[in-house]
């Protein structure tokens, strides 16, 4: 059975203070097995959105993080960039097809992509009309605020 964990809100206050003192994006702290993380996201094009503070749950050691991923070079266009840290899925499910593929024709609010994030997927729908030229993250990537997911021409 799980050790139960109870949030410190004071020491999640002192790490979000820390975020602003340092201008950090995100801080973890990790007791054993228990790992609380703190991140935020600047706005970008909505400012009456409050940055989230983020907390989670770690059961097993965090582990080294992972060598960058070279990213492919930026094609010709208007980049959708992702509001969020996530996991990116290319496809609703794992027997579908992608939702875009690079060649397709997009309209406002359709969806390009879902990003899970504290196990809630969120999808990221086209700001505007016009074709997908690249699609820069695979199925399963993590992603960063701010990372470019597909282009738009």
């Amino acid at each position: 059975m799980a050790e139960k964990f109870s949030v410190d809100g004071d020491a999640v206050r002192a790490l979000a203070q820390l975020l602003d003192d340092t201008q950090l994006n995100e801080v973890e702290y990790q007791v054993g097995t228990h790992r609380i993380k703190v991140a935020r996201t600047p706005n970008v094009s909505a400012p009456t959105q409050a940055a989230p503070v983020v907390v989670s749950e770690a059961s097993a050691p965090v582990s080294a993080p992972a060598a960058p991923t070279p990213q492919p070079a930026a094609a010709a266009g208007e980049p959708v960039n992702s509001p969020m840290v996530g996991t990116a899925y290319l496809k609703p499910d794992p027997d579908s097809e992608p939702f875009v593929k690079p060649g397709d024709i997009v309209q406002a609010g359709d969806t390009l992509l879902i990003i899970e994030a504290m196990k809630v997927m969120n999808p990221i729908k086209a700001p505007r009309a016009g074709k997908v030229l690249q699609v820069t993250v695979a199925d399963g990537d993590p992603v960063e605020f701010g990372e470019p997911l597909v282009t738009l021409q």
